[in-house]
Formats: structure tokens, C-alpha cells, sequence
């Protein structure tokens, strides 16, 4: 069931060493570039979350974190840990809930998804804008736009599955896993196509300018080489391929210096269709400027999701840990230079 591919291995999923070792090795400038003044440090920020799935940061500099398969978003101190509840009561059903959380200003945006009827819920697929802890407004209903324009692939669950949520020219980017296609979505609710795909599901975004780059899963059976990070700007007429063989990649983000980092869930088991990757079995991979895959740290356990505060990445992982990994980058942009 390929709404499930964004469900578990986006919900139950794991990572492990995500380089395709037929992966082109860096070339002499790339490697030296790689060079850190110590190696990556990873260790365990929280642990205890009910779930967890998206993340943002927000003001103060706070990460928040949302449930997923739940109707809470979480506060997390990235210096301390200390976890606090954010907002709570949103739609969620069985197997969907909030899916991510993006800020304009002060402002929270929370990313709905799988709680319709046609999921088993009684809720609405889209965008509410968080008035309060308990207080919410529906923004964009997202579910009744896919039902209105189906895409061209294949499908069964009308109104989508959506993953990720960014901020885009005073508006959001929304990926759609199981439609295969990003939207774009006003602050006043007017939905549109931004870019549709054939079945490669798309999952994690990062913006930069006017530029947009995009995680892509790939479709059953997950090879390496469908794991991808692309780029595409509002105007191109083309889908660049920046690089692949990221297995089942999940996410994207810029750390300094426009250093681009890319998230794996790991080795697909196989064992049907949506089944989750291996556990500890995913990574948080560099991609160079050639588009070759320098590894940071291996071994992770069902990440998700992550962001990137100076020289340190936050990996949510679907067991509801956040863990901290320390130097992801070297000189010019790592230990010393802020």
C-alpha cells in the first residue's frame, strides 16, 4: 500500500550506513573540504516523546516536534533538552496526526495529514495556524483540493499523504508522499500544483532563495539509486538531480557555509510494500558540491526528520528520541568559525 511507504517508512522507518557504495568516491577537494578538527560527536538529547515525526525551529531558537501519529507539538531546549508541551488537540486519528510544523514570525503552521475519513478519522487534511495551546484555525484544506484535482500517477487515498510543510515566499511548500507532488499553499488557503512527479516519493525540503531541494524516498523497492536530493526553482522547466544513492531518504537541510546535509532511512527490508527500513540502519550524509556522499554518522535508529543550528544537526527519530551530532562540518565552516 504505497501510502504506507510514507507511513511506515516515514513512521516506523530506520537507518543504518545510507551510502550506495557504488557511490563515486570524493575527489581530493572534496575530501579535504570534509577534513574536521574532530570528528562528529553524537549523543542522546531527549528521550520519552509518545511519538514524533516533523520538526522546525521556532522562536528563541527552540526546536519544536511534532507527534505524528498524535495531536501534540513539542518545545525542545537544544541546549538543555528540557521538553515542554507547545499545542495540543489537533485532528489525528488512528494512523495519521500532525506531520510537521513550520514558523512565519512568531506564528506556528501545523501540517495535517491522514485523518480524514478515507484514512478511517473523522478530521481535515491541511494547514492550521496555532492560535493558542489548544486553539487552532484551519488555514488550507488540503485534503479537499487533492480530491478535486487527482494527480496523473496512480493513487487510492484521495486526499494524499502529506509529509513536510516549509516556508515559501510568504507561503508554504507541502510534499505529498502518496500524490507525488509538492503544493503551494497562501497564508489566506489558495492551493496550487507547485510541481508534480511521477512515482519517486517526495518527503523532506530545505529553501534557499528561490531555489527548492527535495528528498526523495523512491518507490518500492527503495534501490539506492531512487534515494535522491533534487532542486527546482518556480520557473525551471527541469528537476535538477543533485545527488542519489541516499537509501530512503527522508530529509534535507543547509548547515554553514551552504553545506547541504541529507537524511537516510536505511536498508529496506522488503519483506511487503510499506514495510519499514532495517532498524539502525540509517545515516546523516554530506553532499558535496559534486554530488558524491560524504558519511557524518551512521548507525542511526529510525530518524526522521532533522534541523541544523550552527555546527550541530537535531535528528528526530520515530521512537521519539532527538539526538544531538556535534562538528558536522569542517574548516572553513566547522569548529571555530562561527
Amino acid at each position: 500500500m504505497r501510502h504506507r511507504i510514507l507511513l511506515s517508512t516515514v513512521l516506523v522507518c530506520a537507518l543504518a550506513s545510507c551510502v550506495d557504495p557504488t557511490s563515486a568516491p570524493l575527489d581530493p577537494a572534496a575530501a579535504a573540504f570534509a577534513k574536521r578538527d574532530a570528528p562528529p560527536t553524537v549523543q542522546v538529547l531527549v528521550t520519552g516523546l509518545p511519538s514524533a515525526f516533523g520538526s522546525a525551529l521556532g522562536p528563541g531558537g527552540a526546536l519544536f516536534v511534532t507527534e505524528g501519529v498524535g495531536d501534540r507539538i513539542w518545545r525542545v531546549d537544544p541546549e538543555t533538552g528540557a521538553v515542554t508541551l507547545f499545542a495540543s488537540g489537533l485532528p489525528s486519528a488512528a494512523d495519521g496526526g500532525v506531520m510537521d510544523v513550520a514558523f512565519i514570525g512568531r506564528t506556528a503552521y501545523a501540517l495535517v495529514s491522514f485523518v480524514t475519513p478515507e484514512a478511517g478519522g473523522d478530521g481535515i487534511d491541511g494547514i492550521y495556524r496555532v492560535d493558542g495551546p489548544n486553539s487552532f484555525t484551519l488555514v488550507a484544506d488540503i485534503g479537499a483540493f487533492n480530491r478535486a484535482n487527482p494527480p496523473e500517477t496512480e493513487f487510492f487515498v484521495s486526499t494524499g499523504v502529506l509529509v513536510a510543510i516549509e516556508p515559501f515566499r510568504g507561503g508554504f511548500l507541502v510534499t505529498d508522499g502518496h500524490l507525488n507532488r509538492v503544493l503551494h499553499v497562501t497564508r489566506d488557503g489558495e492551493i496550487s500544483v507547485f510541481r508534480a512527479f511521477d512515482n519517486i516519493v517526495p518527503t523532506g525540503l530545505a529553501v534557499r532563495g528561490n531555489d527548492v531541494y527535495m528528498a526523495e524516498a523512491g518507490p518500492v523497492p527503495h534501490l539506492p539509486a531512487d534515494g535522491k536530493v533534487v532542486a527546482f526553482g518556480p520557473q525551471s522547466a527541469t528537476v535538477s538531480e543533485v545527488a542519489a544513492g541516499i537509501r530512503l531518504a527522508v530529509d534535507v537541510e543547509f548547515g554553514r557555509g551552504h553545506t547541504l546535509f541529507a537524511l537516510s532511512q536505511g536498508f529496506w527490508a522488503g519483506a511487503f510494500e510499506g514495510a519499514p527500513a532495517e532498524p539502525g540502519t540509517g545515516a546523516l550524509v554530506q553532499v558535496n558540491g559534486d554530488g558524491t556522499l560524504t558519511t557524518v554518522v551512521d548507525g542511526l535508529d529510525r530518524p526522521i526528520s532533522m534541523e541544523i543550528i550552527g555546527n550541530t544537526a537535531y535528528v528526530v527519530t520515530l521512537t521519539g528520541e532527538v539526538w544531538q551530532i556535534d562538528n558536522l562540518t569542517g574548516p572553513p565552516f566547522g569548529k571555530g568559525h562561527q
